[in-house]
């Protein structure tokens, strides 16, 4: 175990030195940060010297290795629109992203479990055949027509639920979120709902395929030979088997999901990360964005280690070091 998480830092910081420099080599093409900062009536030879100033003209390799030094002490620079630390930036909108995910996250789980092993027991009924054709359809249609069509009926035709925006938060042991407040609930159920509509049809498809094959393998023949109930075949030998590979695509889409927050955020007004970085965009404050990128890496870097060292709980049969037993 020691040696697998060894390797895996070592992978982990290869992924994220070719992470910052492809987010740090893109800054230079996306515009000019100075015109957010200066007005139009700033002479040329004035913004010369700011771009001096703020190291602007340097070359790229001298560029890039401050950055890099300075990253490895926690600062990973300035936000020019905001005029405070990226990381400070970003962290007062990372707790909204995550309750947007961590909402999309549960509507998955308790809907995509029970519904793919429901169509896998049952492969002929007529409910099956429901859903499996609204998994296609949900696949098919793009996050943000879904979250479009969700605020025209349930916000604006219906009035039943809230448009736009966070709503009320509640102070729990430190954490400021809208699960402790029925407001902050109803402001977050048509974001969470657009958000799983992507992946929902997928999970249901791939927990219908792998229950499929797990009651297809011999050792649920023999269960059933020994006698035991229907139910423990399914849910206690089956259905164990059919979440390894489950747990492997959910914690790949789970930075996946934090990257369709954009489109989601963007539709419903939720102040998060994605939000955010569409704004940094349109204000070239580069280093929010460059920021922005490492920071979504470096959550699909950890997940992807932490999925790994869930395969031996899940599945003591898996060698996550990769040497023969």
């Amino acid at each position: 175990m020691v040696t697998f998480l060894v390797k895996r830092l070592i992978q982990a910081l290869i992924v994220m030195f070719v992470i910052s420099l492809v987010a740090f080599a893109i800054q230079d093409n996306l515009g000019d940060p100075l015109r957010e900062l200066v007005g139009q009536s700033v002479s040329e030879a004035e913004r010369d010297a700011l771009r001096d100033e703020m190291g602007l003209n340097d070359p790229f390799i001298t560029k890039y290795t401050r950055f890099v030094g300075k990253a490895l002490q926690g600062d990973l620079g300035t936000s020019y629109f905001f005029k405070r630390p990226v990381v400070d930036v970003i962290m007062d909108k990372l707790v909204a992203t995550l309750e947007l995910v961590v909402g999309a996250a549960l509507i998955i789980v308790v809907v995509s479990i029970p519904l793919g092993v429901y169509s896998a027991i049952h492969p002929k009924s007529f409910l099956t055949k429901v859903i499996m054709g609204f998994s296609i359809v949900g696949i098919s249609i793009p996050v943000f027509l879904t979250a479009i069509m969700l605020m025209y009926v349930f916000a604006i035709e219906l009035g039943w639920l809230p448009s736009y925006g966070r709503g009320e938060t509640a102070n729990w042991l430190g954490w400021e979120s809208g699960f402790f407040t029925l407001d902050g609930l109803a402001h977050l159920v048509l974001p969470a709902v657009s958000l799983a509509s992507i992946m929902l049809p997928l999970f249901i498809r791939l927990v219908r395929s792998e229950m499929l094959e797990a009651l297809g393998t011999e050792y649920v023949k023999f269960a059933r030979a020994k006698g035991l109930p229907e139910n423990k075949v399914y849910y206690q030998h089956a259905l164990k088997n059919t979440m390894l590979p489950v747990v492997t695509v959910g914690g790949v889409q789970i930075g996946t999901m934090i990257a369709y927050t954009i489109l989601t955020e963007t539709v419903f007004q939720w102040p998060g990360m994605g939000f955010l970085f569409l704004e940094a965009i349109n204000r070239v404050d580069t280093p929010l964005i460059t920021a922005y990128v490492i920071f979504v890496g470096l959550i699909f870097v950890v997940t992807n280690t932490f999925v790994d060292l869930l395969y031996g709980l899940i599945n003591p049969t898996v060698n996550i070091t990769g040497k023969e037993a």
